[in-house]
């Protein structure tokens, strides 16, 4: 495991698919807790050195949101006060973004000006007259008195960044940053924070806990960029509460240092949400002692797992894991043919299971059960996207075991749709029963007309309108469902590019997608876009082999900045593509 920091004066270091070889889906195809041991950084630290942007940015100030939602229209309203473009590092003779940054000593006097360049943008900046602040040789991070056991660790960790001594419970001096819980009045909107640069000292508060460790990424980022923070007073706070990255495991394994890795570089852009697809056709990737017969030989431990999800609490990332139902339980067919769907002439339906038969929902429940114990929190991903039985014209005569179970469970006009909405609110049982609430499923794995339905509870992740019989997504906003945009047309990352998938484009997303950018390039009315949760980029590998781990962070690298971006304020950026590419290329 890598548990190493890349501490500031450092140079910077240096993509679910569709049918194809490796079978995925039809068409297309996607598919607190404790605290992270801290670690010594990498190499030695050197105190306050960042890069510095010679000259003067002017700060305009953006419109300050009431609620975590955007104020104006998302796709069309003009964005806050974007940070200029980089210029080029101040080191003569430097190459590229791996360029030894300059001794702070020479600049440290210069005042810090203009808005923090940082990724995403910060929404609110109020300018003051005053020379701002940089990190000194007598530089500490102190966690203000009555906040120690709420954000010691956030300021631990900014501390070994920084490469400065950690201090609690004393009060801040000139060229020190301070970490606060607010001690009076109503807590502020979750995840929001203000930093405040005056007399010398940085003073980070926030509406609780993430908000201000979103704040010292803020600072965090402002100092590898431009050196410091200029004076005056930083309000932010993000636009939807889910903001996410997914990778799939099953078909590729990749090593617990390389998730390590992309919770750390997640935490920096003020993500929060993991999801792990760790089962399905081509391979079940985490240990179990339940059912050790389905498991893959290139796996994770569990102990691989409590790391991975103590570091992401750490970053206040929460993991949603995935075991995916009915369908893509190839890897439980594997050991258990008996539980293979058949039609009636004897067809087998590749990576389905049969709901008529017990013993299915038996297994699968076990491993829900032994998963949920190792994964803290109430977040759970049910799956239910692409079970084959309902992917063709007529179930109820291709699959009459299925159509007789149905009718047995839930009257005579029930069909094969309404057995697989029951499997998916069974399993959410079982799961509930372990203390999993927030649950969400893959939109075609909800139908309409039926006599049984999911709970208007139960969260849409819709990722295609590519399927057999596809609902518009404007009929789950319809309906009262609230939605995590997936759309495979900008967030899909899936190795190899079969059928029509293309790798995704930080330049697309960040010209082009919002939110309510729900299916192909179109967005639902504004009305809608409180029922929108939020998004994530998803990695996909059908041709598992198409890149390696290297390749895949490489590739992400863009797109996730851009969705980072336009979750945290969707409105149209005052920043162009170019400009936002080599500010990610500082901040890194």
């Amino acid at each position: 495991m890598n548990d190493s920091r890349e501490p500031l004066d450092a140079g910077a270091p240096d993509a679910h698919g569709a049918g194809g070889a490796s079978g995925g889906r039809t068409g297309a195809h996607r598919s607190p807790a404790h605290r992270a041991a801290r670690r010594t950084p990498r190499g030695a630290l050197v105190a306050g050195a960042a890069l510095v942007i010679a000259g003067a940015t002017t700060v305009t100030v953006a419109a300050w949101p009431q609620s975590p939602e955007p104020a104006g229209p998302p796709a069309t309203a003009s964005g806050p006060a974007a940070p200029a473009s980089p210029g080029p590092p101040d080191v003569p003779g430097s190459v590229g973004d791996d360029a030894k940054p300059p001794a702070p000593a020479a600049s440290r006097a210069r005042p810090v000006t203009g808005p923090p360049r940082t990724i995403p943008f910060v929404r609110d900046v109020r300018a003051a007259e005053g020379p701002g602040w940089r990190p000194t040789a007598t530089t500490r991070v102190v966690v203000a008195a009555g906040s120690e056991r709420a954000l010691a660790d956030e300021g631990r960790l900014l501390a070994d960044e920084l490469g400065k001594p950690y201090a609690q419970g004393v009060a801040a001096r000139p060229g020190d940053v301070e970490l606060a819980m607010p001690a009076a009045g109503p807590p502020g909107a979750p995840e929001s924070y203000r930093v405040t640069v005056s007399g010398g000292k940085v003073r980070i508060t926030g509406g609780d806990e993430a908000g201000v460790f979103y704040g010292t990424r803020t600072l965090k980022q402002a100092v590898r960029s431009g050196g410091g923070l200029a004076e005056g007073v930083l309000r932010d706070a993000p636009a939807k509460p889910r903001r996410g990255f997914a990778l799939d495991t099953a078909r590729k394994h990749f090593d617990a240092a390389w998730i390590e890795d992309r919770i750390r570089e997640m935490g920096d852009l003020k993500l929060n949400e993991f999801g792990l697809h760790f089962s399905d056709d081509q391979g079940f990737r985490i240990e179990s002692a339940t059912h050790p017969e389905i498991v893959s030989e290139d796996r994770l431990t569990k102990a691989e797992i409590r790391r991975i999800v103590a570091l992401a609490a750490s970053r206040h990332i929460r993991v949603v894991p995935e075991i995916d139902s009915p369908g893509h339980l190839g890897a439980v067919i594997a050991a258990h043919p008996g539980l293979q769907l058949r039609s009636v002439s004897g067809k087998p339906s590749r990576g389905a299971v049969d709901i008529a038969n017990p013993e299915a929902a038996k297994i699968v429940d076990e491993l829900l059960a032994e998963y949920a114990d190792l994964f803290p929190g109430s977040y759970w991903h049910l799956g239910g996207d692409e079970y084959r039985a309902l992917t063709v014209s007529d179930p109820e005569a291709t699959y009459p075991q299925l159509t007789r179970a149905a009718r047995a469970k839930h009257g005579p006009r029930a069909r094969v749709q309404d057995l697989a909405t029951s499997w998916l609110n069974d399993r959410a049982a079982t799961v509930r029963r372990k203390g999993k609430s927030q649950l969400r499923a893959w939109n075609d794995g909800y139908f309409a007309g039926g006599t049984v339905d999911a709970p208007k509870s139960r969260e849409v992740a819709y990722w295609t309108g590519k399927e057999l019989g596809a609902r518009e997504p404007l009929e789950y906003l319809r309906e009262g469902r609230t939605v995590l945009n997936v759309n495979d047309e900008y967030l899909y990352y899936v190795l190899g590019e079969p059928n029509t998938f293309s790798y995704p484009t930080g330049r697309r997303i960040y010209d082009e997608w919002t939110p309510r950018v729900l299916r192909h390039s179109d967005a639902v009315p504004a009305r809608y876009d409180a029922q929108i949760t939020g998004g994530q980029l998803a990695v996909w590998c059908d041709y598992h082999n198409a890149q390696t781990q290297a390749q895949v962070a490489r590739g992400v690298r863009l797109p996730l900045r851009a969705v980072a971006q336009k979750l945290w304020d969707p409105r149209k950026p005052a920043l162009d593509w170019t400009g936002f590419k080599e500010l990610a290329a500082k901040v890194r």
